[in-house]
């Protein structure tokens, strides 16, 4: 962060902001959390696209694609976010060339004019790093392959903190929380936390128990009972080649 939001201290140390970086790991993990964040702190404009969107294009996706670095080129200082990047940067293979793979030459020919730039932030993101191609994670177009996995204890209490309404904050076992709920990404997390806090509206509402704006019926065993019945989004399985993924691929 510190070589973007001071490019001339980072000058002076011959230390070159980064231009591009692609985060992976898997489904609601908080990638896109992420980027939003570097924007946040840098105070930077946060663009965020689709490729899905782009196929209606009129000039098809590569098309899209170029308009799409076009406009980015006026700003002065930015964060461009693609999500699902390996829908516009899949392996290419196959004789004669598929209209994919023109697609994924487009990207690779955008990016270093768009690195050449400074105030330029490419934040890429994708939940199957092993689907892009060869030639998109080389050294000279993104400087970080930064493996974004699931939270560990200190993540899930800010987590679980974050959901848990502030009037019930006080009464609720964090810990307890935080324990039971290993292995759930933030998506699961914010699922279990909302599911509790819908039992305990419907138990107060009908089961004629005290609550109203100022005060609260939910309590530990609520959430305990969501966690219990929340299905983890990332299997072991999962977790086991993403961790061969950081090994392998990750660039920090």
């Amino acid at each position: 962060m510190l070589p973007l939001s001071d490019a001339k201290l980072a000058e002076a140390f011959g230390v070159e902001p980064p231009k591009a970086i692609v985060l992976f790991g898997p489904p609601g993990t908080g990638k896109t959390t992420f980027a939003r964040a570097v924007a946040s702190r840098l105070d930077w404009p946060f663009i965020e696209f689709f490729p899905s969107r782009m196929g209606g294009d009129k000039n098809g996706v590569a098309g899209g694609l170029r308009d799409v670095f076009t406009a980015v080129n006026e700003i002065e200082n930015v964060v461009v976010f693609i999500d699902e990047v390996e829908e516009i940067a899949s392996k290419r293979k196959g004789d004669p060339p598929s209209p994919t793979q023109g697609v994924t030459n487009e990207l690779l020919k955008l990016i270093p004019n768009f690195r050449e730039k400074p105030g330029r932030l490419l934040v890429v993101a994708t939940n199957y790093i092993r689907a892009l191609d060869d030639a998109f994670l080389r050294h000279g177009r993104f400087d970080y392959v930064i493996p974004i996995g699931l939270p560990d204890s200190e993540a899930r209490h800010s987590i679980w903190s974050r959901y848990i309404p502030k009037m019930a904050l006080g009464t609720i076992n964090l810990d307890e929380l935080v324990t039971r709920s290993a292995g759930f990404s933030p998506a699961d997390i914010e699922y279990a936390a909302r599911k509790a806090s819908q039992k305990a509206l419907e138990e107060s509402v009908y089961e004629s128990q005290v609550a109203t704006k100022e005060t609260s019926t939910t309590t530990t065993e609520h959430y305990l009972w969501a966690i219990g019945n929340t299905r983890r989004t990332v299997s072991d399985d999962v977790i086991e080649e993403f961790e061969q993924d950081i090994e392998r691929l990750g660039r920090l």
